[in-house]
């Protein structure tokens, strides 16, 4: 088992847009930073904003603020600061292809689409990073995606939405140990 070292959150930065479906990593990190108690501050070396916990296994959190098309520059900013590989990232990340209220998490595969995927695997050279999914559903037309993903949820779907990330945060554990089967036993067979 290869422990997690980095963790990303990805949507984009501003308050225009922090309520929006495409911002589900950056709630994702939020969240798990309150309950590790690390303080996430501005980093423009690694533009972003980012926080570290050295109390036990190193584990530094990532919000990129590049916007969503760029997030590769910031985490391989981070990765290449602290010689991080890319097995020993997890990526909090919007989907479409998976209803709000589910959480999945895969390692490797392509980007589906997701420009922030695109572009960490590009400035990484490898897409074998770990993936949690958080689904925000889909709008049923690929030319309403932009906008779907550019706007709040809808109230039912914000608490769906939330449900799952506090189902996946529950994993924490086993996903900061890297043991990975354990986690997608327990996050994939929920009732």
């Amino acid at each position: 088992m290869t422990a997690i070292r980095l963790i990303v959150g990805l949507g984009n930065p501003g308050r225009d847009y922090a309520r929006t479906r495409h911002n589900a990593g950056f709630w994702w990190v939020t969240q798990c930073a309150e309950q590790m108690h690390i303080v996430l501050k501005p980093e423009s070396r690694f533009f972003g904003v980012a926080g570290r916990d050295m109390s036990g296994a190193e584990i530094n959190l990532l919000m990129p603020q590049t916007f969503m098309n760029l997030s590769g520059k910031a985490v391989a900013a981070l990765t290449r600061f602290y010689k991080i590989a890319p097995e020993e990232i997890l990526v909090v990340h919007d989907e479409l292809d998976l209803s709000p209220g589910v959480a999945r998490l895969k390692q490797g595969g392509g980007h589906g689409g997701h420009n922030g995927l695109k572009d960490i695997a590009v400035q990484l050279g490898s897409p074998q990073f770990w993936r949690l999914r958080i689904g925000i559903g889909h709008p049923g037309h690929k030319n309403e995606v932009a906008n779907y993903v550019l706007n709040p949820p809808r109230a039912d779907e914000a608490d769906l939405i939330e449900s799952a990330i506090i189902q996946s945060l529950v994993l924490l554990p086993e996903i900061l140990r890297g043991d990975f089967a354990a986690a997608m036993l327990k996050l994939h067979t929920k009732a």
